[in-house]
């Protein structure tokens, strides 16, 4: 075995008009785009240095290395999303696919139509913002989110796509716009009565 997490022994270059400060335990990321802050995960060291930023974990029991080398690939992994996140943002692209299914925007809440007996409000959280517009073919609305912070705007789709998951008989629903939906063929009516 290396000495090193194969993920967290790659540097991080970071892009122009972006600075990270260690303090207290944490990691503070700020670009173009905003502020990210996050805790430093158990075991690991975070140096910066002329623009590069190398993640390295503390000299350990041989109990605890592999537990060492898993945070340093987590911190590695959590710092690049963060730079990535104030540098250039995340988006995320949600489908809704069924015959009178809409979604509206007002502020900052979304207004959901989905087939059921009441329209479903869902609130944005802070940081993560969106867009409604209207589909193509068997799409009915796109909706499209985005953010610095990778995690917010993935639990933010998530949540979205849980109000009303794609159903594998005629893939009515919210889907992901890379999702593969697999479809069940229905009943053949063959049978019944002689």
């Amino acid at each position: 075995m290396g000495e090193f997490s194969r993920v967290g022994k790659k540097p991080i270059i970071l892009p122009p008009g972006v600075k990270v400060e260690i303090k207290d335990g944490k990691v503070l990321v700020e670009g173009p785009k905003g502020k990210l802050e996050k805790k430093i995960p158990p075991l690991v060291k975070v140096n910066v240095e002329d623009n590069i930023i190398t993640v390295t974990y503390e000299q350990v029991h041989k109990k605890l290395k592999n537990k060492a080398k898993a945070f340093q690939g987590l911190a590695r992994a959590l710092i690049n999303n963060m730079v990535i996140g104030v540098s250039q943002g995340f988006t995320e692209v949600l489908e809704i696919v069924g015959l009178g299914y809409r979604a509206e925007l007002k502020g900052n809440v979304i207004n959901f139509s989905l087939g059921y007996s009441h329209p479903i409000n869902f609130s944005l959280p802070p940081g993560v913002s969106a867009r409604v517009e209207r589909g193509t073919g068997d799409v009915q609305v796109r909706v499209i989110l985005e953010g610095i912070d990778k995690e917010l705007v993935g639990q933010t789709a998530a949540n979205i796509r849980a109000l009303r998951p794609v159903e594998p008989y005629k893939g009515k629903g919210i889907r992901y716009a890379n999702e593969v939906v697999y479809r069940k063929a229905g009943k053949t009516g063959k049978g019944g009565k002689k």
